[in-house]
């Protein structure tokens, strides 16, 4: 089991073109961890934008009457991916992981691939 602190740098250190990463609580929009971005990606900024994403998209599945569970959501940017993957295991409710990719230096199946293995590993 990891902690935030220690999955947030597995997740820069193995995750291929990771320029920022977050653990956001969506409920409040707040981040409870972040790690990389710089003066181009504010991540508390992009925290509290992202809980929006997925609060509007939760609100579409009870509309539409899914009863399905997120597993991640990507948004595709000319040269980013940014991928948000809500937390399911003990303790993640109201929890998502956002990566933010350098989309030309990465392998999108492989994050998704490695995200979902931090968020096994992490401990909340």
């Amino acid at each position: 089991m990891a902690n935030v602190e220690t999955s947030l740098k597995e997740s820069m250190t193995s995750i291929e073109g990771a320029l920022g990463v977050a653990l956001v609580d969506y409920t409040s929009g707040m981040a409870l961890g972040t790690l990389g971005g710089g003066k181009d990606l504010d991540l508390a900024v992009a925290a509290a934008g992202n809980t929006d994403v997925i609060r509007a998209k939760t609100r579409t599945m009870e509309h539409l009457g899914l009863t399905d569970d997120i597993d991640d959501i990507l948004i595709t940017l000319g040269t980013q991916y940014h991928l948000i993957r809500l937390l399911k295991g003990r303790g993640g409710n109201g929890l998502f992981l956002y990566l933010v990719l350098d989309k030309n230096n990465a392998n999108l199946a492989m994050a998704r691939h490695q995200l979902k293995r931090i968020e096994v590993d992490l401990e909340l």
